[in-house]
Formats: C-alpha cells, sequence, structure tokens
C-alpha cells in the first residue's frame, strides 16, 4: 500500500490497531482535514469539532496565519538547537513575555515538558533562595489534578489508570484538596520545606471543575504569606480558552511562574514555554536544563503568529461571549431532561455531567450518537461530557452545535 494512497476509515484504524501502542482510546472517527471549527473524515463528512485537540486548536484548524508562519520559517531554518542563536527566538521571547508580563520565558516543546520544567525551577529556587535544605523541598499540587503523564508527573496523580504499575514513584509532592483553601494553609503553616504550589486554574481533565470565586486570588495571597511560589498549569485553560487571555485573569492574579503550550502554537506545533520573573527564572544557569527543539526558529514564528491571531480577531472575547450563550441555552433544556444533571465551564471550556455512575458506557455513547450527528466530542472520568470548540466559532455555528447537541441528547436512549 503506498503511503499516500487513500484510505478507508476501517484501514486507517486498522493500521493503528495493528502498529501503533494502545495507550488512547480515540472515538471511532478517521479525519483527514480541517479548517476552522470544522474537521472532514476520509469519506469526506462534516463535524463540528467540539473538543479542538483539548484546547490546543484554539484559533481553528489550519490558520491561514499561524500555517503560513510556519511554512515560511520552514523554508529558511528549522533546527539549530541551543548550541547557537538563532534569529527568531528572540523575538519570540520579547513578544510573549511581554505579553503575558514576565520577565523571561524558558521555550520548551509540550506541556508535560513545561510542567516538569517548572518543577525543576521552583526545586532551584527553593535551595538556592528560600534556603530550604538540599533535598528537602515539597510542592503542594491538588487531588485529581491533571498536568501530564511523565513519571513526575504521575508520581502526584490519584488516577489509577496513569499510575498503577509505573512505580516507583517521585517523592517531594504534598496532595491537597482542590478549592480549599483551609487545606492549602493548613499544608503551608506545618511545613517549612514547602517551595511552590501548581495549581490547574480549572481542572479540564478532572471534568471541568471550577473554583470557587476568589480561591485563585486566596491561594495566591497565602502563597505570599508563607513565601512560596504560585505555580499556574494554564496549558489547557489558557490563551483566550476560558474568555480571558488566561484563566487566573479572572481574579487578577499574576502567578511567580506561568506555564503554556496547546494554544500557544494554535496546534500547528508543539510549542510550550514557562515564564517567570527574574528573581525566579535567574536560579537556572547554562547546562541545568534543555531542550534540543525547544527554542528552534518554527516554533518561534508559529507562537507569535498564533498569538497574533488570538488579540487580532478578539477570541477571548468571543470565548467569554459564546460560553455565556452556550450555558444559557443548555441551563433552558437541562431541566427538561433525567439524562444530564448540569453543565459547567467558563468561556468556551465547558462540561456537562450525565446521571450516571463513572463506570457506566453512558457518555461514550452519547458521545458516538453526537459524532453520527456531526459534532465530535469525547467524555472523561466516565461521566462527563467536555465542551471546548475553537474559539474562531461564530454565534451561528454555536447555535448549530447547541441544537445538535439537545436534539442528541433529547433523542438517547440507555
Amino acid at each position: 500500500m503506498a503511503i499516500l494512497e487513500q484510505l478507508t476509515s476501517q484501514q486507517a484504524i486498522d493500521l493503528e490497531n495493528k502498529y501503533g501502542a494502545h495507550n488512547y482510546h480515540p472515538l471511532p472517527v478517521v479525519l483527514s482535514r480541517g479548517k476552522g471549527v470544522y474537521v472532514w473524515d476520509v469519506e469526506e463528512k462534516r463535524y463540528y469539532d467540539f473538543l479542538s485537540a483539548y484546547s490546543a486548536v484554539n484559533q481553528g484548524h489550519c490558520h491561514p496565519k499561524i500555517v503560513k508562519a510556519m511554512t515560511d520559517q520552514a523554508q529558511r531554518l528549522t533546527l539549530t538547537s541551543r548550541a547557537f542563536y538563532n534569529d527568531m527566538l528572540g523575538r519570540y521571547e520579547k513578544y510573549v513575555t511581554e505579553t503575558f508580563g514576565f520577565d523571561k520565558l524558558l521555550p520548551m516543546n509540550t506541556g508535560a515538558e513545561a510542567v516538569e520544567t517548572a518543577l525543576k525551577i521552583c526545586r532551584k529556587w527553593a535551595y538556592e533562595k528560600k534556603k530550604i535544605s538540599e533535598n528537602e523541598a515539597q510542592i503542594i499540587v491538588c487531588e485529581n489534578n491533571f498536568h501530564g503523564r511523565t513519571t513526575t508527573i504521575i508520581s502526584f496523580s490519584n488516577d489509577p489508570i496513569a499510575r498503577k504499575n509505573f512505580g516507583p514513584y517521585t517523592d517531594g509532592f504534598i496532595k491537597i484538596e482542590y478549592d480549599n483553601l483551609e487545606a492549602l494553609e493548613a499544608a503551608l503553616k506545618s511545613n517549612k520545606n514547602v517551595a511552590g504550589f501548581l495549581v490547574e486554574p480549572i481542572q479540564g481533565e478532572a471534568g471541568v471543575y471550577v473554583p470557587t470565586e476568589g480561591y485563585l486570588n486566596k491561594a495566591k495571597a497565602l502563597c505570599e504569606k508563607y513565601g512560596v511560589l504560585f505555580i499556574a498549569d494554564e496549558v489547557q485553560t489558557g490563551i483566550a480558552r476560558t474568555g480571558k487571555m488566561l484563566a487566573v485573569d479572572h481574579e487578577n492574579v499574576k502567578p511567580d511562574i506561568l506555564i503554556l503550550g496547546k494554544a500557544l502554537s494554535g496546534g500547528a506545533y508543539p510549542v510550550s514555554a514557562v515564564l517567570a520573573d527574574d528573581d525566579v527564572m535567574g536560579v537556572i544557569r547554562p547546562g541545568n536544563h534543555g531542550s534540543t527543539f525547544g527554542g528552534n526558529p518554527i516554533a518561534a514564528a508559529v507562537g507569535m503568529a498564533a498569538l497574533e491571531v488570538v488579540k487580532e480577531e478578539n477570541l477571548a472575547e468571543n470565548a467569554f461571549e459564546l460560553g455565556e450563550l452556550f450555558r444559557s441555552e443548555l441551563n433552558k433544556f437541562i431541566p427538561t431532561s433525567d439524562l444530564v444533571n448540569s453543565v459547567r465551564g467558563k468561556g468556551l471550556l465547558n462540561a456537562i455531567l450525565v446521571n450516571d455512575t463513572e463506570d457506566s458506557s453512558t457518555a461514550w455513547d452519547i458521545c458516538l450518537a453526537l459524532k453520527e450527528n456531526g459534532l465530535l466530542a469525547k467524555p472523561t472520568h466516565g461521566n462527563i461530557i467536555r465542551f471546548a470548540p475553537p474559539l474562531v466559532m461564530n454565534r451561528e455555528q454555536l447555535m448549530d452545535c447547541v441544537s445538535i447537541i439537545i436534539k442528541t441528547l433529547s433523542e438517547f436512549k440507555k
């Protein structure tokens, strides 16, 4: 079979099942192209994308400005490694730090890499600036977190599927309940070796849990009180997804360390970043950390173009307005349904809670029905369906999607 020969959906699925590791459980749809809010399968059926590659494609599929930046740069220079300077990285670092209000940026490729980087920076800061004894630093994390699946990160996960049979685990983490300020202060007060607090402003993978209003602001104040770093993982919630450029902006919080990824490239290329001011980032010196591909010229060009699109097209404002509309329309339907308990979210990061147990197949079966009706979404934690369309969606498209969702839920039979 020629590499570029046209495949049927089943042929493509069979190839992945035979030759690929089975580390994902995809919906049975094989996508071959995308534009804006739409994707098409190999049989040319069109769907609304209501997942956006877990919020990587906030700017829409194949945005022409981002694609042009990528292809133009790919024809000039793709990779130098950090053994040499290149003429794009400094421009990118200046643009991103000025956009988010930080002194320094450390470039990486994936969200999990960026989280690992932030943890290393936090620990090194603890030993050199806070003067915690070597190897004694602790970082507070939240239960039901999702920060990636590397060995260190799963060490502080409480997802049994992510953790089981991958030990021994990395020490140095204290787990507390999410959205619980009393638990945070108790952990800070009882342990003088706490270096930082790592938190998602909204827990996306856990089911789009939005904390109580004021939680982030008060958590930051507690971190300042006890002299620890507030680390915001905005890999999924950042870059306009929640109706602000960052989810922490809803409470006017400036993290000590900010983690970005996913939509930092508009889904065109792996790009992630860790941002901090000089007093924190200054602990990183040559040889302490690195990446062959981190900060490469294509990533720099793509990252700038992706952020320009967000600003030029007012995607944060659009996400805020359409998110309000989405939840309002779903809340009209939910009282009439025995199938869905609630809708929650912020901006265009939302989820519905299906009236069934976490070990049921109901949410999965609903997503299969949505697929048949032309909309792609995915369950998380068994009985929750996450809805996160590209932020370039317009009102007419959103209302069409609401109609598809309500129609599907209304006709669904367990």
